[in-house]
């Protein structure tokens, strides 16, 4: 099953290398999508995939990389649109 999770993750999450490990994460579980530092301090990431693989980049996302302090993950979400063709780092 396809699904699409748009997540913000807080805590101390920019500066320790927490997009590109996401991106990392995300490209061995085949997960496209985007992920960007927030202005506010938090990680913004969208996932879409098969379940099961979006499910084990928010788990990573949880924790997040060695350095990365994570107090907060919300997720939202939303219907399934095939839009993207990899996993990309906004800047």
């Amino acid at each position: 099953m396809k699904v699409r999770a748009h997540i913000f993750i807080s805590g101390r999450v920019q500066g320790v290398f927490f997009r590109y490990r996401t991106q990392d994460v995300a490209m061995d579980h085949n997960v496209k999508g985007w992920v960007r530092n927030l202005p506010d301090g938090r990680v913004e990431a969208v996932l879409e995939g098969e379940k099961d693989d979006v499910e084990k980049v928010i788990e990573f996302c949880k924790v997040g990389p060695p350095g990365a302090r994570v107090t907060n993950l919300e997720i939202e979400w939303e219907p399934y649109k095939g839009e993207f063709k990899n996993f990309q780092i906004h800047y």
